[in-house]
């Protein structure tokens, strides 16, 4: 089986910068946390334009949607900027049936300490090739529902909703 990597950028991706001291956007981390990965799947890794889901557009979604829909490979992993992840996964949700798409994030960036990204992008890759077809959020060793979750912003978590 191969996997589909999408990288859209969010917290996962971002550079700190120590002149401006602030996160931006320099070049993906995910080359280098695919080899830290240690996946033996074949793995194709698309880059989108790196964004903060905050300033993600409905034509941003798109563009993701079509990446899933133009895809040979059945299982993909999205990185994505959690803030509005559940509007990204609403939006696959409802167009795709026939593939298995698993969103997932960081609230701290790979290159910080204690980072959650390397562990949430390895807990996506491995459900995505085991779950039926459908899109789900994959955050903090939990998985998800497209349509049955929301990031609950004060607790830095993603919960189940009813």
């Amino acid at each position: 089986m191969s996997l589909r990597i999408i990288a859209t950028g969010g917290t996962f991706d971002k550079h700190y910068d120590e002149i401006a001291g602030q996160l931006d956007f320099g070049a993906s981390h995910l080359p280098q946390v695919i080899s830290r990965a240690r996946i033996t799947a074949e793995v194709i890794l698309e880059e989108l334009k790196l964004l903060d889901s905050l300033e993600m557009q409905d034509a941003d979604r798109q563009r993701i949607l079509a990446c899933c829909q133009n895809s040979t490979q059945q299982a993909i992993v999205i990185v994505h900027g959690t803030d509005t992840m559940q509007l990204t996964a609403q939006v696959l949700g409802q167009a795709l049936q026939d593939k298995t798409v698993v969103l997932t994030g960081a609230m701290i960036p790979y290159e910080i300490a204690n980072s959650d990204a390397l562990f949430n992008f390895g807990f996506a890759c491995g459900v995505a090739q085991v779950l039926p077809p459908g899109v789900y959020v994959a955050m903090n060793g939990q998985i998800f529902a497209w349509n049955k979750v929301a990031k609950n912003r004060s607790a830095g978590v993603f919960e189940p909703i009813r």
